[in-house]
């Protein structure tokens, strides 16, 4: 029935399924029974808060005759895998973001799931905020004519959070462009309308012992005529939440008293210390993230069209308009990422798709991808994989 919740099963029980596990408490329109696991104490963590079977890989989850729609928060470089299998059982799949680490990937994820007649969806990502949908429908309804520009910048300490030695080699998704440049992109280019045309982009990686991007700028312009530039750095010095009434990324409250405790935390550490510290983040391991008082949010975004220009905040949008500024209040749900579930519920028992598909999801990787080859050559690449927010394709 429409009504019934949707059967949820979980493949991966690491940071990316912890930080959605308050959601998953909260949100009676999705019901999790099933989670797919190597670890044993992960799955008997997840049996007995969630109830449901555990199983040790993804092909007996995706054969699981009680799932009907996967979520896949595995590692980048398992997606393909993970998506293939899922669609091969029939189950429609949230795949975290990014979709893939190569293009190629992303198209046999993209076929498999048209082939299945299932639906693919790519997040959570921070395009399904509220304030940016808020702001996509102030742009949508004309109000303030066309989106000119978009400037977006976000400074974390992302590089120096436990890694494993693969989220420092760029070729397997590691680094900043595919963990997070990624919701940087997604949320310009819902923006902008999607179409992207052109990037021109440079990226640094300064510190021998985290030999990947750890920072980028890119200029983006659009079919539309809108630009946008986007900056970012993961190297644990300036943070860019202070411009966000100090709420860090999850929509909680930050004590600037932490400052520089992610790197104090490496000290001394070899990396398979590293990678033992990261398990402590993982569900049955870690503790939960603490609870948002305010919306998620990556960094200040400022979108300039003709008569306003539109400032995203944890809050929702402060609009400064030809002869007056005011404020638009984004209410703070009783379900944290309550937008996700919406877009999964629509798909899976209305057949609404949301903006966030697997083309869309494509098109969000091939922007990753052009910064990395301008940044290797100095020129500007022109994007060729793109799609709108209605899920138009750019003509092959």
């Amino acid at each position: 029935m429409t009504s019934d919740p949707v059967r949820l099963g979980v493949a991966g029980l690491g940071r990316a399924f912890m930080l959605m596990v308050p959601t998953f408490k909260t949100d009676d329109r999705v019901k999790l029974v099933a989670a797919a696991a190597p670890r044993a104490e992960s799955r008997t963590a997840f049996e007995a808060e969630f109830g449901g079977k555990g199983h040790e890989g993804v092909e007996a989850l995706a054969n699981d005759p009680d799932v009907e729609a996967i979520y896949i928060a595995t590692p980048h470089q398992m997606h393909v895998e993970h998506v293939l299998a899922a669609a091969k059982g029939g189950k429609h799949v949230l795949v975290d973001k990014p979709l893939s680490v190569t293009m190629e990937d992303a198209d046999r994820m993209v076929e498999a799931a048209e082939a299945a007649g299932v639906h693919l969806i790519v997040g959570p990502s921070h395009s399904f905020d509220a304030p940016v949908a808020l702001a996509r429908q102030m742009i949508e309804s004309g109000e303030f004519g066309q989106v000119r520009m978009v400037q977006a910048l976000n400074y974390t300490d992302f590089l120096y959070r436990p890694r494993r030695p693969e989220e420092l080699r760029t070729e397997e998704g590691g680094g900043v462009l595919f963990s997070q440049g990624v919701h940087q992109i997604d949320i310009v280019r819902l923006l902008c309308g999607g179409m992207a045309e052109r990037v021109t982009a440079m990226t640094g990686a300064w510190d021998p012992a985290r030999p990947t991007e750890g920072a980028y700028s890119a200029l983006i312009s659009f079919a539309s005529g809108a630009f946008a530039t986007m900056t970012y750095s993961g190297y644990a010095h300036f943070d860019s939440d202070v411009w966000m009434g100090d709420i860090g990324e999850l929509g909680a409250p930050k004590d600037p008293a932490g400052y520089g405790k992610a790197r104090k935390a490496l000290v001394g550490l070899d990396a398979e210390a590293e990678a033992k510290l990261k398990t402590t983040r993982t569900f049955g391991q870690g503790s939960a993230p603490a609870p948002a008082t305010r919306h998620e949010h990556f960094g200040p975004i400022v979108v300039l069209c003709d008569r306003a220009d539109l400032r995203l905040t944890p809050e929702g949008v402060e609009v400064f308009a030809d002869t007056e500024r005011h404020f638009v209040e984004a209410p703070v749900p009783a379900v944290p990422r309550k937008t996700v579930v919406d877009a999964l519920v629509a798909a899976v028992r209305e057949n609404r798709p949301p903006a966030q598909t697997g083309a869309w999801g494509r098109a969000s990787l091939e922007v990753c991808h052009a910064i990395l080859r301008s940044a290797e050559s100095g020129e500007s690449v022109r994007l060729e994989r793109q799609c709108s927010t209605t899920g138009e394709e750019k003509p092959a």
